[in-house]
């Protein structure tokens, strides 16, 4: 599973199995985690993809001539609470992988790009506060407060991390106590609600909402609780995995491997089957069209929430208010992608180990107004280099002499914005229609100015260019609407109103971007540890 390129020869795939005890739906790291935890315990599990590669979005992707490869990112750019005893690493810990996690510009891992000023985000929320007071005097009341909300997120959640069965010690169950009253008033509440009563500067405003890129939802519309919670997570150092996102797949498929599990792709589930009631196992469809069917006493999807729902289990299985409230589940916007070669060291151009957000105003709500065209959309960009974060790597991913640098965009997602429909997306004709490759071109060339703009000199140096719609995202893993961020973490659809890892049927458990631990390379890794935990207290349970 090491090569992500699809031109690449690739070893022996396993033989499709007869019968398991568990068939996860998806390779994402939510179903990966939680094949591995399983097979740690002695059940025989299948994982059942349907790319080329396993990892969801952190796979990589390769270009360029044998021996001169550009490598990409997908969706890993970076992570944060990656120190020793960080989560990531706890839950790589448990089942014995290790990953090195290399650190960005603590002093500023994430830097807003405003017209008139830029202001750098570091790794501690001490020195945070005392940069927002320094560029915001007249707000300091403001900024005590919400520094005080990301404080208390960070130490409840730290609190929660802790391994079941554990509790904190009592000396910090006062301060816990105060931490959750303080939060209690904003669990249903929006970001928007809660800067509300914080400050009316829409340029501070614009500031505490400067990552908004990393949940793809205005402040009007996304929970107060993800929001700080995301902001407190980086909080704890900001991180970028040696070698790439494909290192984190590849070796927990090594580690599954080990226990006895297999990984198919090119396998795609066309649907889970049910009898009496239960999940009993998995239809495979192969590349001639044939199928082929796996028996399992237990079916965990990490497929898209909707998908898995409407499509593999189907209406005829699911009560009537579960579909009616699937169907109108709320997406989160969703990215356009360019990937470049750039010749040089890209540090000749200014560029720090860290991410760039380019924002043309103050007003984040305009970022998510709908418009026909994905070009009329644009507001900025997010920009970062794999070869910048990984250094001693370098050859890993770009040729020699050369790096890489990804430029981001919020786009819509529907398919009538990209003038395709689901006909043309299922036979890949989308890539050849008119409409389609003007769009794209406008978005690229869209993206290729703003990034000029930030680092004169970086166009005449690109020696490759590639993008990614959501028409793509949506092609290679099925997420409605092409996000990578599942449902929208909306006051409504987050927390306790997120499905949770026991699905709707008995025999079906869910893992993935749209359950209950949140979105995120992070989030994904949490609900595969929680789905296969629910797992085996049901079946220690005999249920």
């Amino acid at each position: 599973m090491s090569s992500p390129s699809e031109t690449e020869p690739k070893p022996r795939e396993p033989e499709l199995p007869i019968s398991v005890d568990v068939a996860v739906v998806g390779s994402g790291l939510g179903g990966l985690v939680s094949a591995a935890y399983l097979a740690r315990r002695g059940l025989r599990v299948a994982v059942f993809e349907s790319h080329y590669v396993a990892g969801g979005c952190a796979t990589q992707f390769e270009r360029g001539a044998r021996g001169a490869r550009y490598r990409f990112d997908v969706g890993l750019h970076y992570v944060g609470d990656c120190a020793p005893g960080g989560m990531m690493p706890r839950i790589l810990d448990d089942l014995g992988i290790r990953v090195d996690f290399l650190p960005m510009d603590q002093d500023g891992f994430d830097e807003l790009v405003f017209p008139d000023f830029r202001f750098r985000i570091p790794a501690d929320l001490e020195l945070y506060r005392q940069r927002l007071v320094q560029q915001f005097p007249a707000e300091r009341r403001g900024i005590e407060r919400y520094i005080g909300l990301v404080g208390s997120i960070l130490r409840l959640s730290r609190a929660m991390d802790r391994k079941p069965g554990t509790m904190p010690p009592l000396t910090d169950l006062p301060r816990l106590a105060l931490d959750a009253l303080r939060f209690a008033p904003h669990r249903e509440a929006t970001i928007g609600d809660v800067l509300a009563g914080i400050t009316r500067d829409p340029r501070l405003r614009a500031v505490l909402c400067g990552q908004h890129g990393d949940y793809g939802l205005a402040p009007s519309k996304v929970s107060a609780a993800l929001h700080l919670g995301l902001a407190a997570h980086y909080f704890r150092g900001a991180y970028y995995p040696k070698g790439g996102g494909q290192v984190i797949a590849d070796r927990l498929v090594d580690a599954l491997e080990a226990h006895g599990a297999t990984v198919h792709v090119r396998a795609p589930v066309e649907r889970i089957l049910v009898e009496g009631g239960r999940a009993t196992g998995v239809v495979i469809k192969r590349p001639r069209g044939e199928r082929h069917e796996v028996r399992a006493r237990i079916v965990l999807s990490n497929a898209d929430l909707k998908r898995t729902y409407l499509e593999l289990v189907g209406p005829e299985h699911l009560p009537l208010g579960l579909i009616e409230r699937t169907r109108r589940y709320a997406m989160a916007t969703p990215l356009f992608m360019t990937f470049l070669g750039v010749r040089g060291d890209l540090r000749d151009l200014g560029m720090r180990v860290a991410n760039y957000w380019q924002m043309d105003g103050y007003d984040v709500e305009d970022v998510y107004r709908q418009h026909a065209d994905p070009a009329d959309a644009i507001r900025g960009c997010y920009v970062t280099s794999g070869s910048l974060k990984d250094p001693e790597s370098a050859l890993h991913h770009a040729p020699s002499g050369e790096s890489t640098l990804e430029v981001m965009a919020l786009v819509p997602g529907p398919l009538s914005a990209w003038g395709v429909d689901e006909r043309g997306v299922e036979a890949w004709r989308y890539r050849r229609e008119a409409a389609y490759t003007a769009r794209k071109d406008a978005i690229e060339a869209n993206l290729l100015a703003r990034l000029e703009r930030l680092f004169p000199g970086v166009g005449a140096r690109v020696t490759y260019r590639e993008s990614a719609t959501p028409v793509t995202h949506l092609r290679f893993t099925g997420a409605t609407g092409g996000t990578g961020y599942g449902i929208a973490a909306t006051p409504e659809q987050f927390m306790g109103h997120r499905p949770g890892y026991r699905g709707p049927i008995p025999g079906l458990y869910l893992a993935g971007a749209s359950t209950r631990s949140g979105h995120g390379i992070v989030g994904a890794m949490l609900s595969g540890r929680a789905a296969s935990a629910r797992v085996l207290m049901d079946e220690a349970g005999g249920r």
